[in-house]
Order: structure tokens, then C-alpha cells, then sequence
């Protein structure tokens, strides 16, 4: 299969090497980027006015197979990362049952070779069963191709426990991806403990059962030498910590969420449970923290936490509903929307953190786009106009509170190891 990308503007986020320049692609890998290449191609598309980007990485995503393939599944939610961008996903270990041994791991690596259009590298659990007891047998995890620990959904609240998985991780090369929430002082509460909770009369969750367990998993990452990842941090806490354990020389990284940059609690309504999500939205000043911190480069990715539910799962108010929502197909616009034309990161400071940071972070060879590297690479129409619509996503689910939202953005094709899977709309 050969490939030429005409008259698009080629970023590498690596160098941060930005021009108009081709990009010529043969059985897989990119072989020329210059100022005019001339050849004969299977695909030549003309990216005039586009930016060519590495393929993005979105290391936070539930795939919910095995147990909840109602919801999603590895051909469905990696069809939604297609149509993203994104064309390496990090599968978190919230299944059924759980992504805690080798043998579940090869299983669902069997499926993921013959079923998805993208990369999906798998998370692993931290303890067995995600109990916050034992933690899981960490090497022969790795050996099996596992990219993180996580336990995801929760926090590991026993901080001996989450020591010892530290001290294993670190010993493996993995990183630990930290959901970060004290669950007792966040119990019962469906959206953030502020004015609009009083004034809807939902029980909130306060910021600091957030804030209190970044502090500790970046004492424990600090104490163990652990590469520490912070999931979908929403308070201006969780930021100011993130800042001073940076100013240390820490190795502490984040993420945040399209939506945590994008709404506040109030968007939240009693009857509108798609914004409903864990962490919750949060205030306006959390998110001006937030949007500080992308644009100073302490959160340095952003991930989607794409959580798909089915209609019923989402039914019964805020308090029964089920927390998350729906994101790989929406991310590049609202980050463009939000972010780019807003002038809180640049275009290149923006992809970078859907390619190379998140690389980095993983210690994974992507998130790069230079002559002999995979052909995993993204078109984006930076100044196409479009309304989110809900119905198009190529997601099982549908579970969103941007429907209806004028953006700005949209991604035209998608190659993953030089196979074009995903072109203006179609798979």
C-alpha cells in the first residue's frame, strides 16, 4: 500500500518541526517528507489547508470488553477512536471480569489483533479483582504486553498496597495511571459539592477527595522512585500539587479531559444525566486552574476517558446514573475550539499533547512523524465548522452533553501502520 499526503502542513511534535511539506508512505512506514515528492500512490490526498499530525494517542479509554459489550466493544470503540484521530488507545482494566492476570491479557490481545482498526494497548489492574487488596502478579503482566497499572474507577486506598505495587511497577518500567479519589469522603455524592448542587439538591463530592489523594500518590511516587500518572485531574488543588511536585524535579505527569476544560457544574441538571461523570464538573474556578495549567505545560496531555453507557444506564436521575461519557470522536474539535482558538496552547503545543507527551509518558516508540517510523498518522481540518452530532458517532454509545455544540476542528483521515481506516466520515 502506498500513500501520498500532498500540500499539508506536517508537524513533529518531537522537534517541533512545523511546514507545508508531502509525506510519502510505503507498506507501512513513512519513507519521505519534503517539499514536493512526486509518485504514484494507491491514495493521494490533497491536505491543503490541513495539518498532518502523528497519530494521536489517547491513553485513557473503556473498551468495556470483556463483561459490558452492550455498551461498547474492541471493533466499536476502536471504530470511535478511528474517527477521532486516534490511532493508539490504552484499554483501562474496569472489565468483567478484570484485566488482573497474563492469561485474560493474551486473550483479549488475540481479540484485539483480529477485531480493531486501531493500536490498543491494554492497562492492568493494581489488585486482583480491583478489591484494593492484593496487588497482582506485576511481571508476568508486563511479559504479556501490559503498557500501565491502573485501577481505574477507583482509588487503591490502602496506601501499604499501592506502595508495593509502586515499588513493582517501578522494578517492570511501567507507569501507574491514578484515579484519584477518596472514596469515603466522595460517597453519595453524584456532581461537585457547590452552589449548583445546593441548588439542584444533589449531594456533592468536594474537591478535596480529589486533592487528598494526588497528594498522597505523589508523596508514595516520590518515596518509591514510581513513574506516577495522574488520570483526569478536575480542581485547582490537584493542579497546584501537580505544579510543586514538578518544581522538585519530580516525574509526575496528567491528563486532563476535554469536558474538564470545556464545562462547569453548571451545565449540570437534575434530568441532563450526560453530565454526570467522575471527577465531576467542576467550578469555574477549577476550570481556570485547569486551563492555566495547559497553557503553562503542567498538565502536558489530554486524554478522553471515553466512557460509553448505554441509554439505560443512564436513566434515573443523577444519584442511579451511571458516571462517564462518550469522547474519542469529540476531543480534537473541542480541543481546537477551546484551546487553539482560544490562544491557551498553539497548534503545535495542542497536538503534543495527544502524541508525544502521551508517548512519552508510556515509553512507547509514537507520537513521532519522521522518515522510517510507522505510518500511524492524522488529518485534521483545523478550520472546519461543524455541529457535534451525537448520531454519527461511530461509538455503540452515545452518551454526550456536547450534542448540539458549534466547534471548530474536525479529523479527515486516519492511517494506522499505513493503512488508511478512517476518511471524512467513513471507516
Amino acid at each position: 500500500m502506498k500513500t501520498l499526503i500532498k500540500n499539508g502542513t506536517v508537524f513533529n511534535p518531537r522537534t517541533g518541526f512545523q511546514k507545508k511539506q508531502d509525506v510519502w508512505i510505503v507498506e507501512g512506514c513513512v519513507k519521505e517528507i519534503a517539499d514536493h515528492i512526486n509518485q504514484e500512490a494507491e491514495h493521494i490526498i490533497d491536505a491543503e489547508g490541513c495539518w498532518v499530525t502523528p497519530g494521536l494517542i489517547d491513553v485513557h479509554v473503556h473498551l468495556r470488553e470483556p463483561g459490558f459489550e452492550y455498551k461498547e466493544t474492541i471493533e466499536t470503540g476502536s471504530m470511535s477512536a478511528a474517527a477521532g484521530g486516534f490511532t493508539t488507545i490504552c484499554a483501562m482494566p474496569n472489565t468483567k471480569p478484570v484485566m488482573d492476570n497474563a492469561r485474560l491479557v493474551q486473550e483479549i490481545n488475540a481479540k484485539i489483533k483480529k477485531e480493531s482498526h486501531v493500536h490498543v494497548l491494554p492497562v492492568g489492574a493494581i489488585t486482583i479483582g480491583q478489591q484494593g487488596k492484593t496487588v497482582v502478579d506485576v511481571k508476568a503482566l508486563a511479559q504479556v504486553g501490559i503498557c500501565a497499572l491502573s485501577e481505574d474507577g477507583q482509588s487503591v486506598m490502602d496506601s501499604k498496597v499501592l506502595y508495593d505495587a509502586m515499588i513493582r511497577a517501578k522494578e517492570e518500567g511501567l507507569p501507574i495511571l491514578s484515579h484519584c479519589e477518596d472514596i469515603n469522603l466522595a460517597k453519595g455524592g453524584c456532581m461537585h459539592q457547590g452552589e449548583r448542587a445546593k441548588a439542584i439538591g444533589a449531594k456533592g463530592i468536594p474537591s478535596e477527595a480529589e486533592d487528598i489523594i494526588v497528594a498522597r500518590d505523589i508523596l508514595l511516587a516520590n518515596l518509591t522512585g514510581a513513574k506516577l500518572h495522574l488520570c483526569h485531574i478536575s480542581t485547582a488543588g490537584s493542579v497546584a500539587l501537580l505544579r510543586q511536585a514538578r518544581e522538585k524535579g519530580m516525574d509526575v505527569t496528567a491528563e486532563v479531559c476535554p469536558h474538564h476544560f470545556t464545562l462547569t457544574e453548571e451545565a449540570v441538571t437534575a434530568d441532563n444525566t450526560n453530565t454526570k461523570m467522575n471527577p465531576p464538573l467542576r467550578s469555574k474556578a477549577d476550570l481556570k486552574a485547569i486551563k492555566e495549567g495547559i497553557k503553562d505545560g503542567i498538565i502536558n496531555i489530554i486524554a478522553t476517558d471515553h466512557a460509553p453507557h448505554a441509554i439505560e444506564d443512564k436513566a434515573g436521575g443523577l444519584e442511579q446514573a451511571a458516571n462517564g461519557i462518550v469522547g474519542l470522536e469529540t476531543a480534537v474539535p473541542l480541543g481546537i475550539t477551546e484551546l487553539v482558538e482560544e490562544d491557551i496552547l498553539s497548534p503545535m503545543a495542542f497536538i503534543k499533547t495527544l502524541t508525544y507527551n502521551p508517548a512519552k509518558m508510556l515509553g512507547i516508540d509514537k507520537g513521532v512523524l519522521e522518515e522510517g517510523k510507522i505510518a500511524d498518522v492524522t488529518i485534521i481540518d483545523p478550520s472546519a465548522k461543524h455541529t457535534i452530532d451525537v448520531h454519527k458517532f461511530h461509538s455503540k454509545s452515545h452518551n454526550s452533553p456536547f450534542h448540539g455544540k458549534q466547534v471548530m476542528g474536525k479529523v479527515t483521515h486516519t492511517i494506522v501502520a499505513g493503512q488508511m481506516v478512517y476518511t471524512d466520515g467513513n471507516l
